[in-house]
């Protein structure tokens, strides 16, 4: 399952300097952004072998999470901010402030055979199936 972690971060007067060294759980081999502007929903997938990790480098947004067994939800307001996603966590993007830039790292390239885009079924509703039977 997904990991929240508070990076650390240097201040002085001439700026800051936030560092991932020592958190990643492997080497990068793939580096993008994702900006779209409120109302927008990214993601919609789950990855078989790719970890990502997610940090939101200016403005607001929200990770929801399942990886079929529990459900997270974060709120990404601070570029010291960071998500693990797992290979096995189905992912989205959502309610995205108009600034938000989301900075994702991963260990794989990008090869679309590693794409899951069908979810897992809501947590909610295998618990709410199971009260009725």
């Amino acid at each position: 399952m997904s990991k929240f972690l508070e990076l650390q971060c240097f201040d002085s007067e001439s700026g800051s300097l936030t560092v991932f060294e020592k958190h990643l759980p492997g080497s990068i081999k793939r580096v993008f952004y994702i900006h779209c502007g409120e109302g927008k929903v990214r993601g919609g997938h789950r990855h078989k072998k790719t970890w990502q990790a997610i940090t939101c480098l200016t403005g607001t947004c929200r990770i929801y999470i399942n990886d079929g067994k529990s459900e997270k939800e974060y709120f990404l307001s601070s570029p010291n901010q960071c998500i693990i996603l797992e290979p096995e966590d189905w992912h989205i993007m959502d309610s995205f402030s108009e600034s938000c830039i989301l900075l994702v790292l991963a260990n794989e390239l990008y090869d679309a055979s590693d794409y899951i885009d069908e979810p897992y079924e809501m947590i909610q509703q295998k618990e709410n199936a199971n009260t009725f039977s």
